[in-house]
């Protein structure tokens, strides 16, 4: 298994903007959304934000297909990740 250091290395995750906005949006529930690639690391994203933020976050485990294919949910902000850059 991966450590978060070795995704990073490989992804721009940019886990410091996350929690920077968490804490500014005062989100207590935040869903994260990963393509099926990146399913597999969900857990080790989770627990670092966890530690960092103190909000309860939840995985999207349903397909997603783009940044426009955003899922239904009751939590305070959604996260997206993506496989490409935007341009």
């Amino acid at each position: 298994m991966k450590t978060l250091l070795e995704i990073q290395e490989r992804y721009n995750l940019e886990l410091d903007r996350i929690v920077k906005e968490v804490k500014v949006s005062k989100s207590k529930s935040v869903l994260l959304q990963l393509p099926d690639g990146m399913k597999q690391y969900a857990t080790l994203i989770l627990d670092y934000l966890e530690e960092k933020t103190g909000a309860q976050f939840k995985i999207y485990l349903g397909s997603c297909f783009g940044a426009c294919d955003l899922p239904d949910s009751d939590a305070d902000l959604v996260v997206q990740f993506g496989h490409a850059p935007w341009r």
